[in-house]
């Protein structure tokens, strides 16, 4: 299979995905006509909204402004988090008494909501970008550490033992052996987490610095402004989406050269 029907593939159940939430959206609005049309806004509405409405321009321009934020701060936490996530799991796939050490203290970090830590994290860094930036990078790191380590144990043995052979330390046979056997997962791990930085990073805004899409969904209710508030949850989907399939795409590109299955047809 060329790398073109991969991506073909890979992006086809996306498009299906979407129109399926369109089609989800409206049934469940005309299901439940108790929402009403002044809370409950369909496709249309958004559309009118944010393209064809008198007001368009002005609250076009008002999301975007705010979703720029969003995205900035969902990119560095995006970043942190995944560098962060493949430093601990060198680290703790080449010195197994660091995993043991520190993993248990990542799992209960986890197991806290991080709702209850936003008091903390925002006392330590701040209400500005580095508070938001934490909290997304929060987000991205358990999940892709948990991936990330799954792929670099699961390099071959013998290419392991071969490089052991002829002297090469651990770390040679991470970089050498494991990291390119690990870019499956790494990509893997890319792509859940893009999603899950723009959850932070919203979080993080609704919660501490009170900038962006986050703080402003939330102004948005408390003052019944529910045309920006269906437009924005739509515009944050469909750029989650998006942004996924950009990492899709480019999983798609690097794997074709680089992967296990490079070169066949």
């Amino acid at each position: 299979m060329n790398v073109l029907r991969r991506i073909a593939k890979f992006l086809f159940p996306l498009v299906i995905s979407v129109i399926l939430m369109g089609v989800i959206w409206t049934v469940f609005l005309k299901a439940f006509p108790q929402v009403g049309p002044r809370v409950g806004k369909t496709p249309a509405d958004v559309w009118r909204y944010l393209v064809t409405g008198p007001t368009a321009g002005t609250a076009r321009q008002a999301i975007l402004a705010d979703l720029r934020i969003t995205l900035q701060d969902a990119a560095l936490g995006f970043g942190v988090g995944m560098l962060v996530a493949l430093a601990l799991a060198a680290l703790f796939v080449t010195v197994p008494a660091a995993e043991r050490s520190f993993m248990p203290v990542a799992l209960l970090l986890r197991s806290v909501p991080l709702v209850a830590l936003t008091p903390i994290i925002v006392l330590v860094c701040g209400r500005g970008p580095g508070g938001v930036t934490t909290m997304a990078a929060i987000v991205v790191l358990f999940p892709a550490l948990v991936l990330i380590m799954t792929g670099l144990r699961g390099a071959p043995q013998q290419a392991m033992e071969l490089i052991a052979v002829y002297g090469g330390s651990r770390w040679t046979a991470l970089r050498m052996v494991a990291v390119p056997a690990a870019l499956p997962t790494v990509f893997a791990a890319a792509r859940i987490s893009v999603p899950g930085a723009l959850i932070g990073a919203l979080l993080g805004e609704w919660l501490g610095s009170g900038k962006g899409l986050g703080s402003s969904l939330i102004r948005a209710v408390a003052s019944f402004q529910y045309n920006k508030l269906w437009a924005s949850i739509v515009l944050v989907t469909l750029v989650s989406v998006l942004l996924y399939a950009i990492v899709g795409v480019l999983e798609n590109l690097v794997l074709a050269r680089f992967g296990p299955d490079a070169g066949r047809s």
